[in-house]
C-alpha cells in the first residue's frame, strides 16, 4: 500500500507580520496525516495562532516551504484557503449587521462559487447540511448580530463546514459557549475526524477528545517545543508540562 502525503507539511517555515522587524514563527517543521487530530498548546504570545494563519496562507513566509492539501501555501494561497475552513477566535458583529444566519453560512461557499455568481442549489444544500450539524436550522431567518456570542459562533462554525474543507482549523472554539453547546461540538468534532477530516484546535479545554490518539504541539516564542502522539487522557498533562515556566527556547 502507498502512503499518501502529508495533508499538510511545513518545512523551515519563518513567517512574520507585515512591518514586524523579526519573524513570528522560527524554523517551523511540522507535518501532519490526512484524518488526525491536533492540539496545540503552550502560552499566550506562543504563536498558536500564528501557525494557524502560516497554515491558512493569511501570512508571508519569508523563508521554507510550505504544502497543504496539496497546494503550495505561497504560491497557491487561495486554493489552499478554499480547501481549509478556519473559524478565527476574536469576532465582533455589531447588533445591525442584517445578514441572516444562512446569508453568512453560505458565505462559506464563496470560494467555490466564484466571484459575482450566484449560489447554485448545491450550495444552498451544503449550507442547510452545516446549519443542520450545528442545530441552528430554526435561527436561518435571523439577523446573526442578534444572536448571542455562542449562538454567533456556531454560526461561523457552519460557515467554515458548508465549504466541505479537507482541513480544519479553530482557534478557542469553546470560548463562548456554555457546557451544552461545548459537549455538542466536541461530540461533531469527534465524528468529523472519524470520518477522515484532519482538525488542528488551538484550545485550553481538553475534555471529550476523541478516543484515538491525538498529535500534541506545544508552542512557545514562535517555535514548536514539543510534537508528540498521545492518547487523550494524557493531553493536558503532557501541555502542563510544557508550560512556560518548563519550556526553555
Amino acid at each position: 500500500m502507498i502512503k499518501s502525503d502529508p495533508i499538510i507539511q511545513l518545512h523551515n517555515i519563518y513567517t512574520a507580520y507585515e512591518g514586524a522587524n523579526r519573524p513570528t514563527l522560527t524554523d517551523i517543521s511540522l507535518s501532519v496525516e490526512k484524518g488526525e487530530y491536533v492540539i496545540i498548546g503552550g502560552p499566550n504570545g506562543a504563536g498558536k495562532t500564528t501557525l494557524l494563519e502560516t497554515i491558512n496562507g493569511m501570512l508571508t513566509i519569508t523563508h521554507g516551504t510550505a504544502t497543504v492539501c496539496g497546494y503550495d501555501v505561497r504560491k497557491d494561497g487561495n486554493r489552499v484557503r478554499c480547501n481549509v475552513g478556519y473559524l478565527i477566535q476574536n469576532f465582533v458583529f455589531d447588533p445591525l449587521t442584517p445578514f441572516s444566519v444562512e446569508e453568512v453560512v453560505i458565505m462559506g461557499r464563496y470560494g467555490m462559487i466564484g466571484t459575482f455568481r450566484k449560489p447554485k442549489e448545491e450550495d444552498h444544500i451544503a449550507a442547510r447540511s452545516a446549519m443542520s450539524l450545528l442545530g441552528i436550522e430554526d435561527l436561518k431567518d435571523t439577523p446573526i448580530g442578534q444572536l448571542s456570542g455562542g449562538q454567533q459562533q456556531k454560526v461561523l462554525l457552519a460557515l467554515n463546514l458548508a465549504r466541505n474543507p479537507e482541513v480544519l482549523l479553530l482557534d478557542e472554539p469553546f470560548s463562548n459557549l456554555d457546557m451544552f453547546a461545548r459537549d455538542m461540538i466536541n461530540s461533531l468534532l469527534i465524528r468529523l475526524v472519524n470520518e477522515g477530516m484532519t482538525i488542528l484546535i488551538v484550545s485550553h479545554a481538553f475534555d471529550d477528545l476523541p478516543d484515538r490518539d491525538v498529535r500534541v504541539v506545544v508552542m512557545n516564542k514562535g517555535k514548536i517545543m514539543m510534537n508528540r502522539v498521545s492518547a487523550p487522557g494524557s493531553v493536558e498533562q503532557m501541555i502542563r508540562n510544557c508550560g512556560p515556566g518548563n519550556i526553555h527556547a
